[in-house]
């Protein structure tokens, strides 16, 4: 995948709550707090990833605070997705007090 043009920026409080989301960050990152319901692919395993992700609804790719996931969301929506970016990342949504857990599955706790 290439990278494409320029793509949505969505502040973390005003992701859709149904929000197809895609999380481009480490392990350990993920493990740490995430988005319940998020597709975890790491950026650097998107290129032999990037099949896992439904093509349908919207995409809303994030990261810890909006770089990473911007150069994935111009790739993918260079590539056909209809992809946007979480311009804040975690540490906006974990600002708007937006749900997160934990790589137990627990509530996230800051």
């Amino acid at each position: 995948m290439s990278e494409g043009s320029a793509v949505p920026q969505v502040p973390a409080a005003e992701v859709p709550a149904d929000a197809y989301l895609l999380d481009v960050r480490e392990a350990d990152e993920w493990e740490a707090g995430h988005v319940p319901g998020a597709l975890h692919i790491p950026l650097g395993e998107l290129n032999a990833r990037y099949t896992e992700i439904d093509r349908t609804p919207a995409l809303y790719v994030i990261c810890r605070s909006g770089n990473r996931s911007n150069h994935a969301a111009r790739a993918l929506a260079g590539a056909g997705w209809q992809a946007h970016n979480v311009s804040d990342g975690m540490i906006g949504w974990q600002a708007a007090g937006r749900s997160m857990t934990g790589g137990s599955g627990q509530p996230y706790v800051a």
